[in-house]
């Protein structure tokens, strides 16, 4: 029996890079959640630190649904590591400030994030992680930076900030 199926010209990126990521997030779940929190709460402690945003920008740069991001907000008050105040700015809104606590953890957090990502980058020939992070940069700042409009909208990657 002959295969139907179109002969490959190019390796499968699509694949490699959904699965990479996939496994790291799932490595990145596991390590936060031993702390108590998720991959959105932590983005959310770490961003808000950062400078003053309110909860739509901390949404945007964490690629959060207005209703994903109420929900960790509500996590984050409910452990008493962050809570809506009023902008200093803008007496209209309201931001995300981090607790004395929160930044405690914010920080843990990031050791912990920059533990699994260190951890997948030792598992390569330093020549080739140099390589990977140079291409990968490259593409996401270039090639594949802005994603293409279509019928059906796929869900937009984390933005970094």
């Amino acid at each position: 029996m002959t295969s139907m199926a179109p002969t490959r010209n190019e390796p499968d990126l699509s694949f490699l890079l959904d699965h990479t990521s996939h496994v790291l997030r799932t490595q990145m779940a596991a390590r936060l959640g031993e702390i108590g929190l998720t991959a959105r709460m932590h983005c959310v402690l770490v961003h808000a630190l950062e400078e003053e945003r309110t909860q739509a920008q901390l949404a945007e740069i964490g690629d959060m649904d207005k209703t994903t991001m109420v929900v960790t907000v509500d996590a984050l008050e409910k452990a008493g590591l962050a809570e809506r105040r009023p902008s200093g700015t803008d007496r209209r809104a309201r931001i995300i400030a981090v607790t004395e606590e929160g930044a405690k953890v914010a920080r843990e957090s990031q050791c912990i994030v920059d533990e699994v990502h260190g951890s997948a980058l030792a598992s390569l020939p330093a020549k080739d992680r140099e390589a990977l992070l140079h291409a990968l940069t490259l593409l996401a700042t270039g090639h594949l930076q802005t994603p293409a409009e279509g019928p059906h909208t796929a869900r937009r990657a984390r933005q970094s900030k």
